[in-house]
């Protein structure tokens, strides 16, 4: 009797579903035409797959043909990333700008506002200074 290898089976089931998302059309989107305009949209695919299995027997499975037990998953992300646009001889490319993904990129783009909280506070302070010595010189 072939022993059966069925978490190979299970991932390659999943494989196969997954591939069937991930075609070329899912990534170089289809052509949108408008006024001699056409715009193709261009996408970032990424995605995980996990899976797991085991073999057990029980009172009514023999421990020679072990029962299965085992599942897959897959999860995929599509994100825009950018346009081709195609008008008369020319292509250019648009990009797509993300909202920042990770504390860094928020961090960054948060850095020109504090610098400038932090510059007028500074002059403020500074401002409050010279008012409070012209003060005390008039007071002398």
């Amino acid at each position: 009797m072939e022993k059966k290898d069925h978490l190979s089976e299970l991932m390659s089931v999943t494989m196969e579903h997954v591939r069937a998302m991930a075609d070329a059309n899912t990534i170089i989107g289809t052509p949108i035409q408008a006024d001699g305009v056409t715009l193709i949209p261009v996408s970032r695919l990424s995605f995980g797959i996990a899976g797991g299995g085991t073999e057990f027997s029980t009172k009514k499975q023999p421990a020679s043909d072990p029962a299965f037990g085992g599942g897959s998953g897959a999860s995929a992300k599509l994100e825009p990333v950018a346009f081709l646009i195609l008008r008369g001889g020319s292509v250019k490319l648009l990009p797509v700008a993300p909202p920042p993904a990770t504390t860094v990129d928020r961090v960054i783009e948060a850095v020109p506002e504090v610098v400038d909280k932090v510059t007028d506070f500074i002059e403020k302070q500074q401002e409050k200074k010279a008012q409070e010595t012209e003060r005390a010189d008039f007071a002398e």
